[in-house]
């Protein structure tokens, strides 16, 4: 990974000229002078306003083109009617990257969207990169650089980067971080974005060698695919943390499928994330709690964790957490049991968690885990420390820190209280290891370093490859599509757009009177269905419009009249063409799968709990389309219909290798014809064995 060109001025700037600053310590341009002259950069400073005169002993440049050699970043902090008129004297200067510090654009309303367009306008005509408008800055604790306003003092040197959209909690994330005893190594505020986004700053962020963890405050993602594609490349070899806020907007969607209705935003978001490699923290604690684990911790090469500890309850509760984040308790070797028997009071619980009893001292601690940790059905350890009454917090801090510094494996610590422990805290953090106040932040912790290891390991694996489809029929799609109008599609031509694609349909024929239907229905072979065939009728179960295991002549006929006279009274005024009889599928389980397309990310495909319930189960998951093999297994381990295919009491084994050629066969689809705006396949039944699976009703809308 390297640096974009185009950004390079930003990270590694010969010269920084500071357009705007000001000797009046109240203003934010006096900060950017101060913070840039305090911060150690080695490059050449300039300051300028008209005013002229000096600052911070250094002369004041009535105007950027009197600014002498070298300068090719610039700071501008005007008023924001100014800025555009500035970014053309800066570009006439030669500069082309700048961060507008301003604020006054489109935070206040259409006039402020307007003066943006200006700037980004007079940036095209230079080939000038631009950070913001009202954006906080960027800074580099190693370069070291500095072109924010922030109050001193600044972050320490360290490890985590931070790309925020929002530029008011940099300040306090610098704060905590400090409180939290763990540095960054870069900061950058994008503000309004009206050029340089938080893909393209991805790459560049990564190509710092001290970054060894890139975390993300996300308030949407401007460029999906590109996003998706430009993290994957970086989480090949560095983990990227993001916090996306406003989870819970109501979206203007409009739509008239399950699958629809459930692919919220968040749907999409979760399903980009997990394409990329992106882990998604649900708090800003959590957001710093996991890159601090990231960038101290080895990754571990499993899921089963060893507990030590000097106390049953925080033992227990860290079980609980471990187990409720998909983690397991590791079972001990005898060899391991017997030296732990050897080394602990005879009391002490020696099955895992490992309950030394509260007068361990610091040599049991070490000791202790020193044993788990040569286990080698260990992956991972936390080791629970209770303010201890035999010895210091500190004294078993100092004991630990050597196993744990050397070791192979990751370890966190649990180290439970406040005062009493303080002493512990500086010790541990000291020597980056990573301690939280309670188990569960710790199990978090873990969980997170479970997640890296193994979306790493995918990640190495290339699974984004997508393996081909056999028999499938584009050309025979697009001749479907381009005889019909916007709106719901006829049954038929959606059977037949599945068939081009392999989706295997029961057979379903049109029948427009009741006559032809039992005609039908003896072609087809009893039992049939028979549902009224409307494009204006979408939920056609919830109008009357449905009868099912028809067994004979007159239920079929009956159910021709009775479908149309349902589906007359409750929709007045559809177009109602006649009745669908189908050949009806008794046996199997019911699961749905579905295709929408999303304005950020484009297809998402859905699977999970089928039939008329499904909004109301919500047991489904989302993936980005086209499916790649992981991921449709994915979809399958993280819903109760995926596991349930290997059989569930009274319910023998259904064909799972069927219903992930469904999912990757409609996600196909999808990707192949954006115009599809939604299709969804419910339920698909799933035969027992290797019987396969059958797209019992389908419905899809063409944008």
């Amino acid at each position: 990974m390297s640096i974009e060109p185009t950004l390079r001025p930003f990270f590694d700037p010969a010269g920084v000229a500071i357009i705007g600053a000001s000797s009046a310590p109240a203003k934010l341009g006096f900060g950017v002078a101060r913070n840039l002259t305090q911060s150690g950069y080695t490059g050449a400073i300039h300051f300028v306003n008209p005013r002229g005169g000096r600052l911070l002993e250094r002369p004041v440049y009535p105007t950027v083109a009197d600014v002498p050699d070298p300068v090719d970043l610039a700071v501008v902090i005007v008023p924001a009617p100014a800025v555009a008129e500035t970014l053309a004297q800066a570009g006439d200067r030669g500069i082309r990257a700048a961060i507008i510090v301003s604020g006054g654009f489109r935070e206040t309303g259409p006039a402020g969207a307007r003066l943006e367009d200006d700037c980004l306008r007079v940036a095209r005509n230079y080939d000038m990169r631009l950070i913001g408008p009202n954006c906080v800055g960027l800074l580099d604790t190693h370069r070291p650089l500095d072109t924010t306003f922030l109050p001193p003092p600044g972050p320490t040197p360290g490890d985590v980067a931070f790309i925020s959209h929002s530029g008011a909690i940099c300040a306090a994330v610098i704060d905590w971080a400090r409180g939290q005893g763990f540095g960054l190594s870069q900061l950058v505020s994008l503000g309004n974005q009206i050029d340089v986004r938080e893909t393209d700053m991805l790459t560049s962020v990564a190509a710092d060698r001290h970054t060894r963890v890139i975390t993300l405050y996300l308030e949407g993602i401007s460029d999906g695919r590109r996003f998706v594609h430009c993290a994957r490349q970086v989480t090949r070899h560095k983990p990227i943390i993001a916090l996306k806020v406003g989870r819970f907007a109501a979206g203007q969607r409009a739509v008239a499928s399950h699958t629809g209705a459930l692919a919220g935003q968040e749907s999409a978001f979760n399903a980009a994330f997990r394409r990329a490699g992106v882990i998604r923290a649900n708090t800003s604690e959590e957001l710093f709690d996991w890159a601090r684990a990231l960038a101290w911790c080895p990754l571990p090469a499993g899921r089963d964790v060893a507990v030590l500890t000097n106390a049953g309850g925080p033992g227990v509760t860290a079980a609980d957490m471990l187990e409720s984040r998909g983690l397991r308790l590791a079972a001990l070797r005898p060899e391991t049991d017997a030296a732990l028997r050897a080394l602990l009071p005879p009391d002490a619980g020696l099955a895992n968690p490992v309950d030394m009893l509260a007068a361990a001292t610091a040599a049991q601690y070490a000791g202790a885990l020193r044993l788990l940790l040569e286990d080698p059905g260990v992956h991972s350890a936390m080791v629970v420390v209770p303010p201890p009454p035999m010895e210091s917090a500190g004294s078993i801090a100092r004991a630990l820190i050597p196993i744990i510094t050397t070791a192979a494996k990751p370890v966190v610590i649990a180290l439970m209280g406040e005062r009493m422990i303080q002493e512990a805290v500086e010790y541990f953090r000291a020597a980056r290891v990573p301690e939280y106040r309670f188990p569960e932040r710790a199990a978090a912790a873990l969980a997170v370093l479970v997640e890296r290891a193994e979306s790493a390991r995918a990640l190495a694996a290339d699974e984004e490859a997508v393996a081909p489809l056999g028999r499938i029929d584009p050309d025979r799609v697009h001749r479907l599509l381009a005889r019909c109008d916007a709106g719901f599609l006829p049954l038929e031509i959606i059977n037949e757009a599945l068939a081009a694609y392999g989706i295997r349909t029961p057979r379903a024929e049109l029948a427009t009177t009741a006559d032809a239907a039992v005609d039908l229905a003896w072609q087809i072979g009893f039992p049939v269905a028979v549902k009224v065939a409307s494009p204006d009728i979408v939920h056609k179960s919830e109008v009357g419009g449905v009868q099912l295991n028809l067994q004979d002549p007159d239920s079929v006929r009956r159910a021709f009249d009775e479908v149309l006279a349902a589906a007359r009274a409750a929709a007045p005024g559809s177009v109602i063409h006649g009745v669908t009889v189908q050949q009806m599928i008794l046996i199997g389980q019911e699961v749905i799968v579905g295709a929408v397309q999303d304005a950020q990310f484009g297809p998402l495909v859905m699977f999970g709990s089928g039939g008329v319930e499904v909004e109301g189960l919500r047991d489904v998951e989302f993936a980005l389309a086209p499916v790649t093999p992981g991921e449709a297994e994915g979809l399958l381990a993280r819903t109760w219909a995926g596991r349930r295919l290997a059989g569930f009491r009274n319910m023998p084994p259904a064909d799972r290798a069927a219903v992930l050629a469904v999912i990757r066969r409609l996600g196909q689809l999808a990707a192949d014809f954006p115009q599809l705006a939604e299709i969804e396949l419910n339920p698909v039944r799933v035969l027992p064995g290797d019987g396969g699976a059958v797209a019992v009703d389908a419905r899809a809308r063409l944008a």
